[in-house]
């Protein structure tokens, strides 16, 4: 019914959807391949290219083979990735992290000789390297058996100095410890290392969208789960909270992890922030992705593209995808 209040028909919003040029002239959010940071996962050994079955199309990668992929990065354009390193013997205290010629170490090493100017980050935390799975040494100080909290912190230092040696452009701690930012910033500094920017997974959730991941990185934890020191997935109010301290320990960019199912979160942290902000659209919302899409329930392309420009729009500045390759790809063919 015609409604003289809502302006019909002097405001007509279908004018500018009819020409797709002038859809372009005035589309509000652009996602660009620059936004864009691809996850790797470097496995010891030698002659390893194999698929992680949960992630079709994404690989653990040996470092005589870890070129391979670095050159496809390259040639897409794609300007950093992130690593994760998969050791060949693990302990209680994740030790194996903390050498320098650790696999994450040598992966910097080698990709800052094949490609000096790709952006390389390292993501800081112990689940992959503890032979338990959780993300520091354990203790029952708490009156459970639980991540030590603050004998974790020097061991963080100890490791993001390790990668700042080996080259590392940016350094992101995952572990959801307290007070991990300033305890890093401080040990950076002292090292010399003042000028690497730290990217705090500041509201990372204890979600079920990781399930892959945990396969690709093998650091299923033995027991119990990580919800002692991950978010529990109905706060938001604490997102923010957690952002604020991390900032105040001096991160210079925060991240939402995981990303689809908490939009909400990151545009409010980007409306009172105001700092460059990530979100890691992580390996359960990738599956989902590839498996609607292998069925023929899905166009993989335009889902991911349009849920990729969703994060844009909810505030998002870069996004840790594992879609990064097939995302540049459809974009140079426009």
């Amino acid at each position: 019914m015609f409604d003289p209040a809502a302006g019909y028909p002097t405001h007509r919003p279908r004018r500018l959807r009819g020409n797709p040029r002038l859809r372009d002239l005035v589309r509000e959010n652009i996602l660009t391949r620059d936004d864009l940071i691809y996850p790797l996962f470097v496995y010891h050994g030698s002659d390893v290219s194999r698929e992680i079955p949960s992630m079709p199309g994404q690989r653990q990668w040996s470092l005589d083979r870890l070129g391979e992929i670095i050159d496809q990065v390259v040639e897409l354009k794609l300007p950093g990735v992130m690593f994760f390193g998969i050791p060949e013997h693990k302990d209680a205290r994740g030790s194996a992290a903390l050498s320098d010629d650790g696999i994450v170490q040598e992966a910097v090493r080698l990709t800052r000789k094949l490609a000096p100017d790709l952006l390389t980050i390292t993501d800081l935390c112990f689940c992959e390297y503890t032979d338990h799975g959780h993300c520091g040494p354990l203790s029952e100080s708490t009156g459970r058996l639980d991540v030590d909290n603050d004998a974790t912190l020097p061991m963080l230092v100890e490791q993001a100095v390790s990668h700042c040696r080996a080259g590392a452009d940016v350094i992101a701690p995952s572990g959801m410890m307290d007070g991990m930012v300033r305890a890093l910033r401080a040990g950076m500094d002292a090292a010399n290392y003042e000028h690497v920017p730290i990217m705090a997974y500041s509201s990372k959730f204890a979600s079920g969208y990781y399930g892959p991941f945990r396969e690709a990185a093998e650091s299923a934890p033995s027991f119990g789960d990580r919800r002692g020191y991950q978010m529990d997935p109905a706060n938001g109010d604490e997102a923010v909270r957690e952002a604020a301290l991390d900032l105040a320990e001096g991160a210079d960019i925060i991240m939402v992890k995981p990303a689809l199912a908490y939009l909400d979160v990151a545009r409010r942290l980007k409306d009172q922030f105001r700092v460059p902000l990530a979100a890691y659209n992580v390996s359960g919302e990738y599956a989902m992705v590839k498996a609607a899409a292998e069925r023929g329930w899905i166009d993989e392309r335009r889902v991911v593209l349009e849920t990729l420009t969703g994060f844009k729009r909810a505030g998002i500045d870069m996004i840790l995808t594992y879609h990064a390759p097939d995302v540049a790809r459809w974009l140079q063919q426009g």
